[in-house]
C-alpha cells in the first residue's frame, strides 16, 4: 500500500474533542426536583447519555434546573441528545412518581462550549450548584453565562423568569 493509501486509510477515524455544559429548567422554573430523588434522577440522565456514546463528566442542579457538563461524541446532535434526555428523564419521573405535580421540562436549553483545561473548573462549578445558588440566583447566573460566551439573547424566548411581586 502506498504511504498517502495509509494515511488517508487512518484518517477516516474521527478524533474530537467536544466538552459542552447544558443548562435547562423545569417548566414554569417549579421547584419540583426534590433531595430525596435527585440522585435517581442524575443517575437515570447519566446512563441516558452513556448510552448515547457520550461521557457524562459532572451533573448537578437545583429544584427548579439541571447542569450537565458532558464530552460529546459528534456523532449526534446536541439538540438530539437534549430532547431524548428530557423526554425519557420526564417519563422516569412519572413511572417513579416522585411527585405529585405534573412535571416537564421547560423547552429551550442554554450549551457552552468548554476546553479541556477547564474540565476541572466547570465540573467542580456543575457539581457544587447548590453552593453556588446560595450567592447567586438562576436568572442571574444564567444571564451572566450568556454574556461571558458573548451570546446575544435578542428576540430569542428565555426560560420563564418569575420575579418576586
Amino acid at each position: 500500500m502506498h504511504f498517502l493509501q495509509k494515511i488517508f486509510l487512518y484518517m477516516a477515524d474521527v478524533f474530537h474533542q467536544i466538552y459542552i455544559q447544558i443548562v435547562f429548567a423545569v417548566k414554569n422554573r417549579q421547584a419540583l426536583i426534590q433531595s430525596d430523588w435527585e440522585n435517581d434522577l442524575y443517575k437515570y440522565i447519566t446512563g441516558v447519555v452513556q448510552n448515547k456514546g457520550h461521557k457524562m463528566i459532572a451533573i448537578g442542579g437545583m429544584p427548579d434546573h439541571i447542569h450537565l457538563f458532558i464530552g460529546q461524541k459528534p456523532a449526534e446532535a446536541l439538540s438530539d441528545l437534549v430532547r431524548e434526555i428530557k423526554k425519557s428523564s420526564n417519563a422516569f419521573i412519572r413511572e417513579q412518581h416522585f411527585t405529585q405535580y405534573s412535571f416537564d421540562w421547560q423547552a429551550g436549553y442554554g450549551a457552552f462550549s468548554y476546553s479541556k483545561s477547564q474540565i476541572d473548573q466547570v465540573a467542580k462549578y456543575v457539581l457544587n450548584q447548590k453552593e453556588h445558588h446560595q450567592k447567586q440566583d438562576f436568572e442571574t447566573e444564567f444571564l451572566k453565562m450568556l454574556s461571558v460566551f458573548e451570546i446575544e439573547i435578542g428576540k430569542k424566548k428565555m426560560f420563564e423568569f418569575f420575579l418576586p411581586d
